[in-house]
């Protein structure tokens, strides 16, 4: 059990740096910027911009009733953490590019969720833009949990992996060998 454990502790340890990440820019923002306030950094197409973000990413569902807002943008990271958490323990520590997207993902997730509970909101503040084209304002743990799916759809499609958890045997479920 403890080789288990310390196999995983670089996943955890790479969610941990996400949310430290995360925590620590937003930060930075709420001490540098007033609310909807924003400083340019390459004019035309990159600010910093403080959001509080109400929906989910890139600012989805914000239009949602507060109360039901509040239930679906709790309960389902709650959940998804919990699946993500219990998914990255079967699968192994070898599976390098997914358990790094996992993290990725978890770390995201609980970034996000500290918000939502301390606020009642979500801080975004990376702000593209070109010409009248604009995306919605992100944060680290937005991008995190972005390229944690990605990652993870790129191996399920172009490797085959990331899928089912391989079980004890070395099969994956359903037959397949690994």
């Amino acid at each position: 059990m403890r080789e288990y454990l310390t196999q995983r502790l670089p996943y955890f340890f790479m969610a941990t740096v996400v949310i430290a990440l995360d925590r620590g820019t937003k930060a930075m923002v709420e001490a540098s910027l007033s609310p909807w306030g924003s400083v340019s950094i390459i004019p035309g197409f990159f600010d910093l911009t403080y959001v509080r973000n109400p929906g989910g990413v890139f600012g989805i569902f914000k239009g949602l009733d507060a109360e039901w807002r509040g239930i679906l943008f709790t309960v389902v990271p709650v959940a998804a953490i919990l699946m993500i958490g219990a998914y990255a323990w079967k699968i192994p520590a070898g599976r390098r590019l997914t358990q790094g997207s996992l993290a990725l993902i978890l770390g995201g997730a609980v970034g996000n969720l500290i918000d939502r509970f301390r606020y009642g909101h979500v801080i975004d503040f990376l702000d593209f833009y070109w010409r009248d084209y604009h995306w919605p304002a992100f944060n680290v743990a937005d991008s995190a949990i972005c390229v944690g799916v990605a990652v993870l759809m790129f191996e399920t499609l172009f490797t085959g992996e990331g899928v089912a958890p391989v079980e004890a045997t070395g099969h994956r479920a359903g037959g397949d060998s690994p």
